[in-house]
């Protein structure tokens, strides 16, 4: 058991209190987020005056400085894939409740507890097996966990790559776990040479089982966020835009839908998946692609994909700032949480320490 002690933090809203964003900037102390109703246009560059700030709309799109890759939840935690390190975080909902309520009332506030630097690995997906947390090196073509003493720990590659070395071979980027253990991942290519996987990005994706090694889907499309629900294999494959399931036995690939934009992060409630959509940046990484030569707006955001029909439910798109999405996930039961950043006055001013602590 534990107690918590927390201070708010301060949220300051445009146009209500501020007319601009900037000028809400320009009040607001580090730590501080800036809520803007109504519709976020961003017409030229915000200058945040070197303050770690959260600008939110409505408290649905964050724009945050840091890179983040993967995210993953588990019970009370989430799990962030940034730059060179994995940051967990752990609900607290002591915190949530002291927070400023406007415009809604916060339900969940999530603060930074424990930080591992890994080096720059290429963190791609993260998920939770039954008692650790499992990441995707994509530098190092390997699963991953972590530990006390090291960096990362590999624990698997797949059957083609020959060796451990910081030059992504085949760009190994998805996992899905199934039954709590790693079970099948994707990959660009079948490579073992540095960056060879580029090549044959347009088709060249493959599926492999982790437990044999075996290849069981290939010829895909820059496939990605695999992930086991309904007791069926589903994977993105991005560079067309589809959502589909793939047979472990047969390696049969049926599309269940096809959308506006390269397919990357894929979260389930019942029959309904979640895709992320990112607009297609021209150039090396996606020069080549089938997606490129459909004639269709590509857009960025998440779609809703009734997966009985392959039909479109709903979409939520961003018109302006924001340009790709990796991954998609869900916190089932929580409506309007905060994530609090390392430096922020949730973060710095809430304790967590044993119940004994505080008796007498």
């Amino acid at each position: 058991l534990t107690a918590t002690l927390a201070v708010g933090q301060a949220q300051l809203m445009v146009p209500s209190h501020y007319p601009t964003v900037q000028a809400a900037i320009a009040a607001a102390a580090p730590g501080d987020t800036i809520m803007v109703t109504g519709t976020l246009t961003v017409t030229a560059p915000i200058d945040t005056l070197g303050k770690a700030l959260t600008i939110c709309n409505n408290g649905y799109a964050e724009l945050r400085a840091r890179l983040a890759k993967h995210v993953d939840v588990a019970p009370e935690y989430i799990a962030v894939g940034c730059g060179s390190a994995v940051v967990e975080y752990r609900d607290l909902p002591e915190v949530a409740a002291r927070l400023e309520r406007a415009p809604l009332a916060h339900d969940a506030c999530f603060v930074p507890q424990r930080s591992r630097t890994t080096g720059d690995i290429a963190v791609h997906d993260l998920a939770w097996g039954d008692d650790e947390l499992w990441l995707v090196a994509s530098r190092f073509s390997c699963l991953a966990t972590l530990d006390e003493e090291h960096s990362f720990v590999p624990r698997w590659r797949p059957p083609f790559v020959t060796e451990l070395a910081a030059d992504d071979r085949c760009h190994l980027n998805g996992l899905a776990v199934r039954d709590g253990q790693p079970a099948y991942v994707t990959a660009l290519g079948v490579s073992d040479e540095p960056g060879g996987w580029r090549a044959g990005k347009a088709d060249g994706g493959v599926v492999v089982d982790v437990e044999s090694g075996e290849t069981i889907a290939a010829g895909l499309s820059m496939p990605h966020s695999p992930r086991w629900h309904g007791d069926r294999l589903w994977v993105l494959e991005s560079g067309k835009g589809g959502l589909a399931t793939v047979d472990p036995e047969s390696g049969e690939v049926e599309t269940v839908a096809e959308l506006p934009g390269f397919t990357r992060g894929l979260a389930f409630v019942g029959p309904i998946a979640f895709v992320g959509l990112s607009m297609v940046r021209e150039g090396r990484a996606f020069g080549g692609l089938p997606i490129t030569a459909k004639a269709v707006e590509r857009q960025c955001g998440v779609y809703a994909v009734d997966t009985d029909s392959g039909t479109v439910l709903g979409f939520l798109s961003f018109a302006d700032g924001v340009e790709e999405i990796y991954d998609v996930e869900l916190l089932e039961g929580v409506r309007f949480p905060e994530i609090a950043e390392p430096d922020s006055h949730a973060a710095r001013l809430a304790y967590v320490v044993p119940d004994e602590a505080l008796s007498g």
